[in-house]
């Protein structure tokens, strides 16, 4: 609805008190970075990036000088002649990127721009991405159905669930204070326990506290993931692997927080 692509069945979109419904799609001078990256295989990478500009009419020397800069900031100034196939995902998801920033829109839009990503480069990519952003300091709105990467990028997060927002604000605010239980139950696990969210890296095993017994526990690297049957249910513990002797399948254990 912000890009223009499809029509609000009410309500308005303003920015900066200007209605964007009143302004056709292409004018609304807003960079959009799909999921598919939908670069155009036939052109080289700084044709694809100065696409958006040729159609502004920027001339051809300016066009060049800002698109030699904006492949520099996405670390891509190497790789001007290559074509789309030539290039990683990772690289494909910059140039996409590079795209959308190289007209200097007022707002960027991000369509679960890393879910084509395996996991580590994900990882690295939400850190240049955010690097890129404070850089820029270019508003940007990121739709993403990951958890953790929403929190990662974002200065303030919205929590949809069936087109209602259930809340706004920082993503530490909604992590530690989730305003209903689907905001607890998406952002990262939790515990319910007597209807306060209490979050599985919080809990630690004690001397004493909510007795219960081990039933799984499954070793993730750089942490221990712990289901611990107790008479309030079944609880989701995270004990950091420090090295430390941890407690066995069938054990009986103590929670505390």
């Amino acid at each position: 609805m912000i890009a223009g692509f499809v029509e609000p069945t009410a309500g308005a979109i303003r920015l900066e008190g200007r209605d964007l419904l009143a302004i056709k799609p292409a004018k609304r001078g807003l960079g959009i970075v799909f999921q598919s990256y939908a670069l155009f295989p036939h052109m080289t990478v700084a044709e694809n990036v100065g696409f958006g500009l040729e159609m502004q009419g920027v001339a051809a020397a300016e066009r060049a000088k800002r698109v030699g800069e904006t492949l520099e900031l996405v670390g891509l100034g190497a790789f001007a002649g290559r074509y789309p196939k030539q290039m990683s995902g990772g690289q494909q998801q910059r140039v996409a990127l590079a795209r959308a920033l190289v007209i200097r829109p007022q707002i960027l839009l991000l369509d679960e721009p890393l879910s084509n990503l395996d996991a580590k480069l994900r990882e690295e990519m939400q850190i240049e991405l955010r690097q890129i952003q404070r850089s820029l300091g270019t508003t940007t709105i990121l739709v993403t159905h990951d958890q953790a990467e929403a929190m990662a990028l974002s200065d303030r997060l919205v929590v949809m669930n069936k087109g209602r927002a259930e809340q706004v604000g920082p993503p530490h605010e909604a992590y530690e204070r989730p305003a209903t239980p689907f905001v607890a139950s998406f952002l990262g696990r939790t515990n319910l326990l007597g209807g306060s969210g209490v979050r599985p890296e919080k809990i630690a095993f004690a001397a004493t506290g909510l007795a219960g017994r081990v039933r799984t526990r499954i070793f993730q690297g750089n942490h221990w993931l712990y289901q611990v049957e107790t008479q309030d249910g079944l609880v989701t513990v995270i004990r950091q692997n420090t090295g430390e002797a941890v407690p066995a399948e069938g054990e009986a254990v103590c929670l505390a927080w």
